[in-house]
């Protein structure tokens, strides 16, 4: 979850020139985006980065574990469900303080409500987790 001071942080050069690319070229320059956003998370964004240093060490543990490849799986997926979930709600975060940092009721709804879905997704983590390693 971030703070009003995320646009701060943020490139606010402008827009330059897209142009569209295609196979190779796309695939390639997709991964640059994808690093880029990964990257930058891991710099700025705290709950990002205290989310990572859970998922590390559960996902060694959910290996060395001795249950099947089938459960490891799926707890590393719940993990992973809490990483996509904090990356939707920066994203949200980012877009509304794009429009404008000053209080606005709907924006600070968009917020909570992808606050919600971090929560949700870590309560699921948890779920999964419990149900995996204790049947």
């Amino acid at each position: 979850m971030t703070s009003s001071t995320t646009v701060n942080k943020v490139n606010t050069e402008q827009p330059k020139i897209v142009v569209k690319r295609q196979g190779l070229m796309r695939l390639l320059y997709t991964c640059k985006h994808t690093f880029n956003g990964l990257k930058w998370m891991c710099r700025n964004e705290a709950a990002f980065q205290q989310e990572l240093m859970l998922f590390v060490p559960l996902t060694v543990l959910a290996c060395v574990v001795n249950i099947s490849a089938a459960q490891s799986a799926i707890l590393v997926l719940a993990l992973l469900f809490v990483l996509f979930a904090e990356l939707v709600n920066t994203a949200i975060e980012v877009v509304v303080d794009r429009i404008g940092l000053e209080f606005n009721t709907l924006s600070g709804l968009a917020k909570d409500i992808s606050s919600a879905f971090v929560f949700i997704s870590m309560l699921m983590a948890v779920i999964v987790w419990w149900a995996v390693l204790w049947p």
